[in-house]
């Protein structure tokens, strides 16, 4: 077969011929031959496969430039990196309906403690962290307070000035109003400084490199909890009796769980599984809101627990344990009697109706 002319080669690969001229132009799908006299541009059949793949990674909407990396490879390398950007593509699409469920969550919310019907909810709460039996130092940070309740693990030369830093930067939640309807630009607000604290702190020490942090935090907002999670610390709800995970880890492990290269079994003993995909800011935060029942408890913890004490221990403490106080003295005491290979911090949160 011979050459095939532009329009014939656009038919065949469903790319149009001005893609074509723009791909020639990157260097993408160079043509067979260009006419010297008047530039027309024809194609070689066995340019069709490579057309072909161009047009399909197009439509997934990957930048031309990955393409390009993509269309160098060979066939088991190109269909892993497809694989990681389809990856991305899930994540961010994720995130994104995570905070399109909070706005329409948070815009069409009447907070029901406000109704003269309903009994007000509070909550009563405990903070815990240990250095655990081999690290030499402490880089987490766990606070509890009347409206706060947040954990952040700190990470590199730096970590626990970063993780200190940031929990302090949200601190001011506890005392300043937040206006109604305003909650995610409080969110939003109190996160970036968050991330200025924590850039603060590291830029003037050593490791600023490498130093970071992760922040999962809530916000008490009436019978509510905004949640603001980045990491892999993690929050888990106790309810009827039932433990539900409720934040997901942004770390590698997670991610190849998620696109099915590993199972849940086999990412628990991965050698990489705390490597980090997302930390304060580096990436976008998971915003969330909980509508609180009486008698839910809450668990926010660092990897320090999860990463040691089965998700089934985890919930017989919760449920067995009266009061937070004791309740994170177990945890962390659990965590120690499993080796104590990191820091670990809890903080436990009851829903409770307070007196009217």
């Amino acid at each position: 077969m011979g050459l095939l002319t532009i329009g014939a080669f656009a038919k065949a690969s469903r790319l149009s011929p001005k893609a074509l001229r723009l791909y020639d132009e990157l260097g993408l799908l160079t043509p067979a031959r260009v006419d010297p006299v008047t530039g027309y541009r024809r194609y070689a059949p066995e340019q069709l496969d490579r057309a072909r793949l161009v047009a399909w990674l197009r439509r997934l909407g990957m930048p031309l430039a990955r393409i390009r990396c993509v269309c160098a490879l060979d066939a088991g390398a190109a269909a892993r990196e497809i694989r990681a950007f389809w990856a991305e593509v899930e994540a961010d699409t994720a995130a994104r309906r995570d905070l399109a469920t909070f706005l329409i969550d948070h815009l069409s919310w009447k907070d029901p403690a406000m109704t003269e019907t309903t009994s007000p909810l509070g909550i009563r709460y405990a903070a815990l962290s240990d250095a655990g039996l081999v690290r030499a130092s402490n880089q987490d940070t766990a606070y509890a307070g009347t409206r706060l309740l947040a954990v952040a693990d700190g990470y590199g030369g730096g970590g626990g000035p970063a993780s200190a830093a940031a929990v302090d930067a949200l601190k001011r939640l506890e005392t300043d109003g937040i206006p109604a309807g305003n909650l995610l630009n409080v969110l939003e607000d109190a996160v970036e400084q968050a991330q200025r604290a924590v850039r603060g702190v590291t830029e003037a020490g050593a490791g600023a490199d490498e130093a970071g942090t992760t922040l999962t935090a809530m916000l008490w907002t009436g019978s509510r909890l905004a949640l603001v999670h980045i990491g892999d610390s993690r929050v888990y709800l106790l309810r009827d009796g039932e433990l539900f995970q409720i934040t997901h880890d942004h770390t590698m492990v997670q991610a190849m769980v998620d696109e099915g290269r590993l199972s849940a079994e086999e990412a628990a003993s991965h050698p990489q599984r705390s490597l980090l995909l997302r930390a304060l800011g580096q990436g976008t935060p998971d915003l969330r809101l909980h509508d609180a029942r009486r008698g839910d408890r809450y668990l926010l913890c660092s990897d320090g627990l999860s990463a040691v004490v089965p998700s089934e221990e985890i919930r017989r403490v919760l449920a067995a344990t009266g009061e937070p106080e004791p309740a994170v003295r177990e945890l962390v005491d659990l965590a120690n009697a499993s080796g104590g290979p990191d820091n670990v911090s809890c903080v436990v949160a009851d829903v409770m109706e307070t007196q009217g």
